[in-house]
């Protein structure tokens, strides 16, 4: 080891830093000096942290208020090469000891309330930053929905502490009362507020004045279960609150030092053990406050960053001078070292940024029964945590009676019949047994009292007053109103609500639609018109289409005798009546007598087949829902055909909510609605829920009501019911007035009985469990499960009847054409030929069941046809065959010759043909075809050369 470094090591190992303290002369042994004096013993002490270094402190000691002679202590100390400063704890001579480090670059440790949130130069500050602390008292104010607060503070420099409490509120709708108040002012301070009803009060004493403060509260009498006061003094633990643990007052404050932690409880011990005869840094109780606490960490830190900076070089002693203003080479680095420096002291996790300490924790108390208690934490990150709601809402006022207000309203509030009842016993409902529960749960006792003018409360900007209900709380006439309120925004501006025991909407009670009258033609309700008319258009074309493919196809063409292979007449069985024919046969399921022979006429069967398949199957399976269902007309179906037209009135109970929503909507629709409502005359606003159910049973009139009301109506009338959904989502509260210490414990209780599944059976007693309610099913299963009657499916007789009618009519014209031809070709009048017929026709009638013979007729057709025959024979055959050509010849001229005179007709129950010869084969043959041919006649072609030649056989 070179001789410098030995001389090195013995100014080490004798090096003795110098820390300097400021403290007013009222602290002189106070418990912050002893903590300051402890924390350097215990510094020393542990030679782990400081191992070559002994810390020597200087104390001074300064008037309050004179920052001259603080300033000169502070220079006489530099002087003296301290390496920092500590204190003093008053706001204004801290600031000139700040300003005189922050020229020389020596660190500045501080346990006091900063009203500057700038960054300062070489200022370590462990006590909280205000805008943190006022955050806290935000975040607990917002949690315990204060909306009407009291600040009352006692030192000049108290409203800056609080100023941004002040100018940002936790809510707008915060209102603020704020005085200024030392021992001489307390009672009259307090008077003005408890005047002003006035239940919250945010209090900032000085902690010497504590108990006159107290005092003043007992003396007013203001410490019962209305009142919560929150202090922003660190040490409430430390202040004797016996005489406020059993009246139920409210008293919650922050702390910094857990007093529960193990390390923190140890080091108490410590310092108990270390405390002078005479002087103590804890109290009687063992519990130390915050000051003294924050000085005894800020020197912890202190020594962790002369621990860092020796780590790293060699320190070099300080050399200062105010009148110099040289500034310490290590000050910098020192500064540094103490800001990056994290630990744990008694005030919990210790770290900074910029100076300013960060990511601490703040215990919340409130005063119990028992004692102070820990019911939650604040941090600056996560904000606050309450661990024990309850601790808010509990009371112990048993005997309190409270007056209830309420209006009567099915199945809220109901007055019994019974004229002998008196007190409470005279009402029933929902509302009041959730009143019972609600106090047995938070306990107290009450008396229910109507509201005069029955209104549940609408604000009239003509008068500017509110009536009903919310003027009975708002003039404190009542301290809770139980009834089916809704809450909304103007209400709660003026009074206070629960949180909801039950969410509703408004919805449109109308009368049930009258029955859909049935149409004769019902059947046909199935399918859509346009439906009909599609299958209606494909019906055509698949007729047509398959006419025209049965002539182009060969294979549909065929020999109509039998007898003759060699016959030069061939005929189609498709012609434009049976192609229809075959089409409506097979759309109807039935047969047709009409088989198709080609590939490209079956396959215009089949996919026509499969066509007809879908469509019956799917008439059929909608058949019976349209013919046995009962259908209803209903004229509206949201709020929307409401406001679009005039016939059907409409309307809201007056004085609600629902009437308010109305008139102050924004919506389009509903400012049209509220328009027609206004104007309309008579009017269409009901006093009463009955009166609106009354007007709806009339008819022609909906009315807009919340939906628990439009549930209860309903489930007591099948004439009634509900149309579209709900225009808004909204929910009933109980309502308090303005500020009440009872809506907080309420609202506990309603999430409570929710939680339970009471409110629910509540419900279900009141409105579903009745004797009159209307049962809805059987109802529904009448309509469901009606006969089908005359009305339903007569068009179907129609529709019989009209075709009977139409084939007689058809017959007639037939039966009068055929005759009217068969006389004009034989020259005769047309009555005797038709008289002769028609006795003819009448004869084989009445002769059922005897053989029945042929006819023959003078003068009759046969001639005529056979020459008609002739005709088409000497048509060519488009495929002439070459024996058919040789003979095409001979039989031209046969067919020259002349007919014979007369014809024989074959008897009618003769079931075959006789080929005697070809020319008799033909002739019967032609003459049986055309007597039992039931159905459209062929069209036949004639074997030729020349072409294809249409004709009728």
């Amino acid at each position: 080891m070179t001789p410098e470094n030995k001389i090195r090591a013995i100014l080490n190992s004798c090096s003795k830093p110098v820390t300097g303290a400021i403290f007013t002369e009222d602290q002189k042994d106070s418990p912050s000096e002893l903590a300051f004096k402890y924390a350097i013993y215990k510094i020393n002490k542990d030679k782990t942290l400081l191992p070559n270094t002994t810390l020597v402190y200087d104390i001074q000691y300064v008037p309050k208020d004179d920052s001259f002679r603080t300033s000169k202590k502070a220079c006489k100390q530099l002087s003296r090469s301290v390496q920092g400063i500590f204190g003093p704890s008053d706001p204004l001579l801290g600031a000139h000891i700040q300003s005189i480090c922050e020229a020389l670059d020596v660190p500045h440790l501080e346990a006091r309330v900063d009203f500057e949130p700038t960054f300062k130069e070489f200022s370590i500050n462990l006590y909280p930053a205000q805008d943190h602390l006022n955050k806290a008292f935000k975040d607990l104010m917002s949690f315990l929905n204060w909306t009407r607060v009291a600040i009352i503070y006692e030192e000049d420099y108290g409203l800056f502490k609080l100023q941004d409490l002040v100018k940002s509120p936790p809510s707008t709708r915060t209102e603020m009362y704020i005085r200024q108040a030392g021992p001489g002012s307390y009672r009259q301070v307090l008077q003005e507020v408890r005047h002003k009803e006035i239940f919250k009060l945010i209090v900032d004493t000085d902690p010497a004045h504590m108990q006159q403060f107290f005092r003043a509260i007992l003396q007013l009498q203001m410490n019962d279960y209305r009142y919560h006061y929150m202090f922003t003094t660190f040490d409430i633990e430390t202040f004797d609150l016996e005489d406020f643990k059993y009246n139920s007052v409210n008293m919650t404050a922050f702390r910094l030092v857990d007093l529960e932690e193990t390390k923190v409880a140890e080091t108490l011990r410590q310092m108990e053990r270390f405390q002078p005869i005479g002087h103590a840094i804890l109290n009687k109780t063992g519990v130390i406050q915050a000051e003294p606490a924050l000085v005894y960490d800020s020197v912890q830190v202190f020594a962790h960053g002369l621990a860092a900076l020796d780590r790293s070089h060699d320190l070099r002693p300080a050399n200062l001078s105010c009148e110099k203003e040289e500034p310490w080479d290590d000050g910098l680095s020192l500064y540094n070292y103490i800001n990056s420096a994290g630990l744990h002291g008694l005030t919990g996790r210790i770290e900074f940024n910029e100076g300013k300490r960060n990511n601490f924790k703040l215990d919340l108390l409130k005063l119990k029964k028992e004692d102070l208690v820990k019911v939650g934490e604040w941090k600056p990150g996560s904000g606050v945590n309450i661990t024990d709601v309850g601790a808010f809402y509990e009371t112990t006022a048993t005997n309190i009676t409270l007056v209830v207000m309420t209006r009567e309203e099915r199945p809220y509030v109901m007055v019994k019949e019974d004229k002998n009842l008196t007190g409470n016993a005279r009402f029933e409902g929902f509302c009041i047994d959730l009143l019972k529960w609600i106090a047995g749960q938070v306990g107290f006792q009450y008396v229910i009292r109507l509201v005069p003018d029955h209104m549940y409360g609408v604000y009239n900007p003509d008068t500017k007053e509110w009536n009903g209900i919310v003027r009975e709380l708002m003039e404190k006439r009542a301290d809770l109103a139980v009834a089916s309120m809704t809450i909304n925004y103007a209400r709660e501006s003026v009074i206070d609500f629960t949180k909801p025991f039950m969410n509703l909407g408004i919805g449109i009670l109308f009368k049930v639609p009258s029955s859909q009258p049935t149409r004769l033609f019902s059947f046909m309700n199935p399918l859509a018109v346009e439906i009909w008319l599609y299958v209606l258009a494909a019906y055509m074309l698949v007729s047509f289409t398959l006419f025209v493919m049965a002539r182009f196809s060969p294979y549909e063409w065929n020999n109509p005798h039998p007898c003759l292979a060699d016959s030069d007449v061939v005929e189609n069985q498709f012609s434009v009546s049976n192609s229809f024919w075959f089409i409506t046969g097979t759309f109807l399921r039935q047969g047709s007598g009409l088989n198709p022979k080609a590939t490209s006429t079956r396959i215009v069967g089949g996919i026509w087949w499969f066509f007809t398949l879908i469509i019956i199957s799917s008439y059929t399976a909608n058949l019976a829902a349209f013919l046995t269902v009962e259908r209803m007309i209903t004229p509206i179906e949201n709020a929307a055909d409401l406001a679009e037209q005039t016939e059907i009135s409409y309307g809201t109970l007056e004085g609600g909510s629902t009437m308010t929503f109305f008139r102050d909507s924004k919506i389009g629709t509903y400012q049209k609605m509220w328009r027609f409502m206004e104007s309309k005359t008579p009017s269409v606003f009901v006093k009463t829920y009955e009166e609106g159910v009354k007007r709806v049973l009339e008819g022609d009139y909906a009315f807009l009501m919340e939906s628990t009301m439009l549930d209860y109506a309903v489930q007591r009338d099948c004439n009634l019911t509900q149309i579209g959904g709900l225009l808004d989502s909204k929910g009933y509260g109980i309502a308090t007035p303005k500020g009440s210490p009872w809506r907080d414990k309420i609202s506990l209780a309603i999430l409570e009985l929710q939680e339970k599944g009471v409110i629910q059976i509540l419900y279900d007693k009141w409105w579903k469990n009745t004797g009159d309610v209307c049962n809805r099913d059987e109802k529904n299963k009448e309509s469901k499960a009606s006969a089908l009657g005359v009305e339903n499916i007569g068009g179907v007789f129609v529709v019989l009847l009209c075709g009977l009618a139409l084939a007689i009519l058809v017959a007639i014209l037939e039966f009068c054409w055929n005759s009217k031809k068969n006389v004009h070709s034989d020259r005769k009048a047309f009555c005797a030929p038709l008289i002769y017929i028609i006795y003819f026709t009448l004869k084989r009638s009445v002769q059922r069941g005897a053989k029945e013979t042929s006819w023959s007729v003078k003068n009759c057709c046969c001639l005529r046809k056979r020459k008609s025959l002739n005709s088409v024979r000497d048509r060519p055959h488009p495929h002439p065959r070459p024996q058919q050509q040789q003979q095409q010849q001979p039989q031209q001229q046969q067919q020259q010759q002349p007919p014979q005179p007369a014809c024989k007709v074959t008897p009618t129950h003769t079931r075959h043909t006789h080929c005697h010869s070809h020319s008799h084969n033909h002739s019967h043959s032609h003459s049986h075809s055309h007597a039992h041919k039931h159905q459209a006649a062929p069209l036949k072609q004639r074997r030729g050369s020349s072409g294809i030649v249409l004709g009728q056989g």
